[in-house]
């Protein structure tokens, strides 16, 4: 018969493997409470929390992915303590999943922390069976006709990893080869935690309830900026919009915390920190039993596997909590961001108590200002001798980072996204990373590559030509030494196809020890490099020629 009730293996091989979405691993029963010893205690849940969070050193400008986030966070739990007297193990359960237990303070107790210990076996269907390992449980196994249950007492003999095996008194079993749907019933599996689980060693000398404070660092959090610029229709100012973007991907959220960002890079040594054991796939490995009539290729079971692009799915799902969803961004604007300093670094605060959900990213307002004066600068950065090229244009949105010009505070690096007004409608120019910039400093927003204007750089002799000279200038303040050599005579034309008339600079790069010699136009510097700034008609091509020198080796 080729009926699903007999479809039961004995055996366990290696030619039919199924991942079992932990949804389908029903867990029965409830685990027996860890036996409570005299000195044990449980800390309440925080009634405050804080959360400072501290970018990524090494991430750039883009975007957050919750699965890879490389910052960390300061968290701050206020909670209260009912300590007996002698030496108590006091357990704070819910940290962040990424807790680093030497980084843990806890203040406010009576004769501080004896010792810390951080509790990383989660509760998950693949936890349990590994702590079942050699111990009794109870089979159930469902009839898909009648519904009958019937129960059958077992010893687990391997864990999930490489595919559960049980011993009934039938013999032994593989998880799910019967053909019918099968669970556990757990009892006596004490060593697994609901939640991420920070316990320590206290001593008093008297029973006393005690506010305490914990404080610690913790991985998989980040935040980011995220700019949104929009050039008026005269193109001669803009308003600049920002957010704050946090994300947290901790299987652990923070309700209603006080929640900083720090702008800048902190030096952090302490690196890794052990991932918190919340439990894989469970795999089922099958060789069942056939019919006469059945194909002579290995019968397979559909398992309720997941498909094939939904497994990295099922896999991400199984390293949270059933309750935390798999993201969120979320979006509030009431209030701005206030900025503090904090030493060298900025320091960010959102006036108002945000939750800093588990999985979740994000979003805050940091900043609005509008008509901020700006212009656009077309431009090219090339290496002073450099040979034949012909190239479109850098464009560049610029302003000054001061009061003067309705900014004037430090803005943190991240992306920026400019739009230009047309009547009511809004259409995206470009996106490109911002820097930190100071108050002060000039902001220079990258617009990409302009095809109206086009730079043809010509090497035109070796050397210096006597019947030419009278075109290049000696640049004032220029003192040719014997042991340098003069380069070639560089000409560039600058072509400008617009309607109107646009401001180009011209920056060079110099080798260690070079320096123009000669130019036919005005050299200034700009950041320690040469540049020629000029202004170039619509419709026409400007010529510029100049020298270099470099020093002999």
């Amino acid at each position: 018969m080729r009926g699903a009730s007999k479809r039961r293996a004995t055996l366990c091989g290696r030619h039919s493997k199924r991942l079992i979405p932990l949804s389908k691993f029903a867990l029965v029963g409830v685990l027996a409470a860890t036996p409570a010893i005299a000195a044990d205690t449980l800390a309440t849940i925080p009634s405050d929390l804080s959360v400072t969070v501290y970018r990524a050193p090494a991430r750039g400008s883009g975007s957050i992915n919750l699965d890879e986030l490389a910052g960390f966070a300061l968290i701050s739990e206020t909670r209260t303590v009912h300590l007996h007297a002698g030496v108590s193990r006091l357990r704070f359960e819910g940290v962040a999943d990424g807790i680093d237990p030497a980084s843990a303070i806890v203040t406010g107790l009576p004769e501080g922390v004896l010792e810390k210990n951080r509790e990383g076996k989660l509760l998950s269907p693949s936890a349990l069976m590994a702590a079942a390992v050699g111990k009794s449980v109870t089979l159930l196994r469902t009839d898909k006709r009648t519904g009958k249950l019937t129960r059958a007492a077992g010893t687990v003999r391997s864990d999930a990893e490489g595919g559960v095996v049980f011993e009934t008194s039938e013999g032994i079993e593989a998880l799910r080869c019967s053909g019918v749907p099968e669970s556990f019933s757990f009892t006596g599996v004490t060593d697994l935690a609901a939640t991420p689980t920070l316990s320590v060693l206290v001593r008093s000398a008297e029973a006393l309830t005690r506010t305490v404070t914990l404080s610690y660092l913790a991985r998989g959090f980040d935040w980011a900026a995220d700019y949104v610029a929009t050039v008026s229709a005269d193109g001669k100012s803009m308003d600049l919009g920002a957010w704050v973007t946090l994300a947290n991907g901790n299987g652990v959220g923070f309700p209603a915390a006080h929640t900083q960002v720090v702008a800048g890079r902190v030096n952090r040594d302490s690196g890794e920190v052990e991932p918190v054991d919340a439990g894989g796939p469970i795999l089922a490995q099958c060789w069942p039993r056939g019919g006469t009539s059945d194909s002579p290729e290995y019968l397979q079971i559909d398992l309720e596997s997941p498909a094939a692009g939904a497994r990295d799915a099922m896999a991400q799902a199984s390293r949270m909590y059933a309750a935390a969803p798999m993201m969120q961004v979320a979006v509030t604007a009431l209030k701005k961001v206030e900025l503090e300093q904090l030493g060298d670094l900025k320091l960010y605060r959102v006036p108002d108590r945000t939750t800093v959900a588990s999985r979740q990213s994000k979003q805050v307002r940091l900043l609005d200002r509008l008509a901020i004066p700006v212009n656009f600068v077309y431009g090219a950065d090339l290496a002073a001798n450099q040979p034949t090229l012909s190239a479109p244009a850098s464009l560049l949105l610029r302003t000054q980072n001061n009061a003067a010009n309705h900014l004037g505070l430090p803005l943190p690096s991240g992306r920026i996204a400019v739009f230009a007004a047309r009547g009511e409608a809004k259409l995206l120019q470009h996106e490109s990373a911002m820097r930190d910039l100071a108050i002060d400093e000039e902001v220079e927003i990258n617009m990409g590559e302009s095809s109206d204007v086009e730079v043809t750089v010509v090497k035109e002799k070796t050397g210096i030509d006597p019947g030419r000279t009278h075109l290049l200038r000696l640049v004032p303040g220029t003192v040719t030494a014997r042991s340098a050599e003069v380069d070639s005579v560089i000409r560039v034309d600058l072509s400008n196809a617009r309607a109107a008339q646009i401001q180009f600079e011209l920056r060079l790069q110099l080798p260690e020890g070079g320096r123009v010699v000669r130019a036919d136009h005005p050299v200034g510097a700009k950041n320690g490099r040469p540049i020629f700034r000029l202004a170039i008609p619509a419709n026409e091509t400007v010529t510029l020629r100049y020298q270099t020198q470099h020093t002999k080796s």
